[in-house]
């Protein structure tokens, strides 16, 4: 009689029957995902990091066109730092094996797009592409 083979990780999360799968990187070429690791290292953060398109859009993008409209001066870099730095502290503060923390942003908002000057956002640590952990920055409605 064969001995049954126990099924490993790869078994699970890989099956032979897969049709399709969309990877990490691949929505980083599409652009649904923004990638924003090399800010997040120096502000020490060791996995890679990406937004969401809509968070980007919503909470880092600036434009010339938005800051001759606007009252008060704006620009991406400043607007990224903010929020990878308080991504960096709600990560400090999550408890030990804690996978999603949830942090609130205040920003001024693009001119056009309402007033509403605080953003909560949602980060979480997951298995990227080949199961090395990976952070993702995402509106707390985003899957």
């Amino acid at each position: 009689m064969k001995e049954k083979q126990k099924p490993n990780m790869r078994d699970f999360f890989m099956p032979e029957d897969l049709i399709s799968s969309y990877s990490r990187k691949q929505a980083i070429d599409d652009g649904l995902l923004v990638d924003v690791t090399e800010v997040a290292r120096q502000m020490g953060i060791l996995y890679p990091v990406a937004l969401s398109r809509a968070v980007f859009d919503d909470s880092v993008s600036w434009s010339a066109k938005d800051d001759a409209k606007a009252f008060w001066p704006q620009d991406e870099s400043g607007r990224l730092h903010d929020l990878v730095w308080l991504l960096y502290l709600a990560m400090r503060g999550a408890k030990p094996g804690e996978a999603r923390v949830s942090f609130d942003l205040n920003r001024v908002p693009r001119p056009g797009k309402g007033k509403k000057r605080k953003v909560s956002l949602r980060a979480e640590v997951h298995g990227g592409d080949n199961g090395e952990p990976v952070v993702t920055v995402m509106l707390p409605n985003e899957d």
